[in-house]
């Protein structure tokens, strides 16, 4: 019987590993990656997501063997960008980004483009790219002071999280909620299978345990 491979999520977000704990995985490692997350000169939102999902993964690859994980390891990198027509929305860090994010979303229709890279351990990238319209029902000044003070916009993308009080805002969705918050569920399921991790050996163990 082949082992199964370690699989490295190459993020600290608990959004993430929610998700991936919702489909049965566990990744043995959590290993954040830091990288440069400013668009290049004339780069698309959706050419953003793609490169910061591969950037990470490779980041963090090369990090793991630094610290002697296994290098047979699956390393699964993902980003989330959001973009309102060509312009892209900043991951907000400060309430003026947020207030100037909610102002431009504010009864419009937004796109969230979401990357996911597995990356094997001999460096082939395998890649998958989501694209999710929503649109924002039309914001009072009220809905966007009481969203300000409930600093749920930190560090999202684009200044609010769809998981959270901002669901609210949300009139229509179309394409995948869970590549909304971070990760699209059924694509990391098919790159997965696709490089042998056995998922359904998960779901056996989670389904025996109850």
């Amino acid at each position: 019987m082949v082992a199964r491979p370690d699989l490295i999520l190459a993020s600290a977000s608990p959004r993430r590993l929610a998700l991936l704990n919702q489909i049965g995985i566990e990744p043995d490692h959590l290993v954040p990656a830091d990288v440069d997350e400013t668009p290049l000169k004339g780069e698309t939102a959706r050419k953003l997501a793609a490169r910061l999902a591969h950037m990470k993964a490779i980041a963090t690859q090369h990090k793991a063997r630094q610290t002697g994980i296994d290098e047979n390891a699956l390393v699964l990198g993902g980003d989330t960008v959001v973009a309102v027509g060509r312009r892209i929305l900043p991951k907000a860090e400060m309430l003026e980004d947020a207030a100037n994010c909610l102002k431009l979303l504010s009864g419009r229709t937004h796109k969230v483009y979401t990357g996911v890279c597995v990356l094997t351990p001999s460096g082939q990238a395998r890649r998958r790219m989501v694209e999710t319209k929503i649109r924002f029902k039309r914001l009072s000044s009220n809905e966007v002071e009481a969203y300000l003070a409930s600093g749920e916009w930190q560090g999202k993308a684009g200044g609010y999280a769809i998981q959270g009080i901002a669901g609210a805002f949300v009139v229509k969705l179309q394409g995948s909620y869970p590549a909304v918050m971070g990760l699209p569920l059924f694509e990391t399921v098919s790159l997965l299978k696709g490089e042998g991790y056995p998922i359904q050996f998960n779901w056996l163990n989670s389904a025996s345990g109850i």
